[in-house]
């Protein structure tokens, strides 16, 4: 092992621990992940890439145990519709762009999904299902991540200035913001009604990655393997998002101890996305592009757009 290697374990397991820590973001952690693999490289390229893909679906089961059901079903039932036709809209109009701009079709396919219903969490669901490559999701996180940002800054004076009310801030904000973190953090600075709103439809909306990880999984599998070469791995961890969800929900003496289950996951995808970051390549980056990005951006813009014309007109209510 050379010393380069060496520093790169170091730093590794350093790193590693730090992503435990509460204040260290998801956005943050992969960042951290790709700044040390591009300047000293990723001796265990394979081996971090296996566990990082097992630590996704882990991850994705534990944040299960923090859903109330009942709470989400009956946010989502009300808006069931118009959250069908918005995510069947998203995913359509990034197929289309993806293959305009000629954009990496897994990648793409990863944006589409974030911007549809739930950013980061919605990429770690489908990233196991399609065996997708660790650039194709460092490249998609980080477009989401830089989207949150930024909508959490312009959003609320969006808002005012266009006179959302503390409800239609909410839905909006739930309808187009992409990760539930970010729609907290918005709706926080307008309101508490907005932020009660935007919290449950987020989370109603969240649901939809079940349905959608199979049917991706089951569009994938006639095609016969990924872009990868492998099987498509079939999403059986989403049943077990859905089964601490429903024991949670239906046992609430066990709550308090599914609180603590969610909040180990969150961390534990915090790290997860810290691994995938190390991942990245110079060569990876350069033959994605900036194409992902400019994806992202128009389709976001697109979205966010006609859902703030929705909840404006009271289309959505």
């Amino acid at each position: 092992m050379t010393a380069k290697d060496k520093l790169f374990t170091a730093l590794l397991g350093l790193f590693g621990l730090g992503c435990l820590w509460p204040q260290i973001s998801p956005a943050l952690a992969l960042a951290a992940g790709a700044v040390l693999a591009l300047a000293l490289g990723n001796p265990f390229g394979e081996k971090i890439s296996k566990a990082s893909r097992l630590l996704l679906a882990l991850s994705v089961v534990g944040i299960g145990a923090g859903m109330d059901l009942h709470d989400v079903l009956k946010a989502g039932a009300s808006g069931l519709g118009y959250t069908l036709a918005g995510i069947v809209f998203a995913l359509g109009l990034g197929a289309l762009l993806g293959r305009a701009l000629k954009a990496d079709r897994d990648t793409s396919l990863l944006v589409s999904v974030g911007t549809a219903i739930c950013g980061g969490s919605a990429i770690a669901a489908i990233a196991p299902v399609i065996r997708a490559k660790p650039h194709a999701i460092s490249v998609a996180l980080a477009t989401v991540f830089l989207l949150n940002g930024v909508a959490l800054v312009v959003f609320p004076p969006v808002g005012h200035f266009f006179g959302l009310s503390q409800e239609q801030f909410g839905l909006w904000a739930a309808l187009a913001v992409h990760d539930t973190s970010s729609v907290v953090g918005a709706t926080l600075h307008y309101g508490q009604e907005a932020l009660q709103t935007g919290t449950t439809v987020k989370l109603a909306r969240a649901l939809w990655i079940v349905p959608l990880a199979f049917f991706i999984g089951y569009a994938y599998a006639r095609k016969g393997e990924d872009a990868g070469g492998g099987k498509v791995k079939k999403p059986w961890f989403i049943l077990g998002f859905i089964a601490l969800a429903a024991l949670v929900t239906w046992f609430p003496a066990l709550q308090g101890a599914g609180e603590i289950v969610a909040a180990v996951a969150k961390r534990l995808m915090v790290l997860t996305l810290f691994l995938i970051g190390t991942n990245l390549t110079m060569d990876a980056l350069k033959s994605v592009g900036p194409r992902p990005l400019v994806l992202g951006v128009v389709l976001w813009l697109c979205v966010a757009g006609l859902t703030l014309w929705a909840v404006m007109v009271e289309i959505v209510r």
